[in-house]
């Protein structure tokens, strides 16, 4: 969701309401259909995961056009306004879900067929965090595929280099941008799923956790990189990962020395987009 941000020109702090909205209105599904998640089923799990996923994105993306044409629409070119808005528009959100579903976390456990690890050899891989790969997979590519390969994609880099030259072409750049920030919004929205499943429970402040995070791998790959995104969210992976393993006291703050070091040796991260 940040990097399609990055794309727009857009700082958003407020990311995190979309993760939590996904993840709220995706135990609106898996909740009634405990059955079927519970399942030693792999097509009966999917079955419960699919419309969940797809409600979820549903959802947070009507939720970014609201938050679009509200908070946004009226900051665009100013970074520090979007910054302060969207912040803003991050801890109203977050309190939604305390005033509809009260307090207490949900419990949202993860489908059998996903609980486990495929074993090779003396390695354990976990089944969901190879699903949870392959998801990320395609959604990468898909993302790099519209921006790279399309004419959508074409307009949206156009729009935001020089957005009177777009208009004048006859394109509706507003329309155009809204259509980003929904996607974005529903791709954050299926973020956040992923991410309560990861967790096994849904709670309010489960957007604003990852807020840090995911602001350090966009930094670090560089803004509105595709690529950078990508080559970043591998480091930041390895170095809490490894870090954490060879000095435990030095795991909480790794990923911050990670973006230090990065920033001091390329100040626009490892890919930034050159024509900006």
């Amino acid at each position: 969701l940040t990097l399609v941000f990055g794309l727009m020109d857009v700082l958003n702090f407020g990311h995190g309401a979309f993760i939590a909205v996904g993840a709220y209105i995706a135990t609106l599904v898996l909740v009634p259909m405990a059955g079927y998640v519970q399942a030693d089923s792999l097509w009966l799990n999917l079955l419960a995961l699919a419309p969940a996923a797809i409600l979820a994105m549903a959802v947070s993306g009507a939720l970014g056009l609201v938050f679009e044409r509200v908070l946004i629409l009226p900051v665009y070119g100013n970074h520090l306004k979007q910054i302060l808005i969207t912040m803003g528009g991050l801890i109203v959100a977050e309190q939604m879900p305390y005033a509809l579903w009260g307090p207490p976390p949900i419990p949202l456990p993860l489908p059998t067929s996903l609980r486990g690890s495929f074993i090779i050899g003396d390695i354990a891989i976990a089944k969901y965090r190879v699903l949870a790969m392959l998801v990320g997979l395609v959604v990468f590519g898909l993302v790099l595929l519209v921006l790279n390969r399309t004419k959508i994609g074409l307009l949206i880099r156009a729009g935001v280099e020089n957005r009177e030259m777009v208009e004048a072409l006859g394109y509706k750049i507003k329309r155009l941008f809204l259509g980003v920030f929904m996607v974005g919004s529903a791709l954050a929205g299926l973020g956040g799923i992923m991410w309560a499943l990861y967790r096994e429970e849904v709670h309010a402040s489960i957007g604003g956790e990852l807020t840090v995070l995911v602001f350090i791998v966009i930094i670090i790959g560089g803004l509105g990189s595709i690529g950078g995104c990508f080559i970043g969210a591998i480091l930041v992976a390895m170095v809490a990962n490894y870090g954490g393993f060879l000095v435990p006291k030095l795991a909480l703050i790794s990923n911050i020395l990670l973006m230090v070091a990065v920033l001091m040796w390329r100040p626009r991260g490892l890919y930034p987009v050159t024509n900006r």
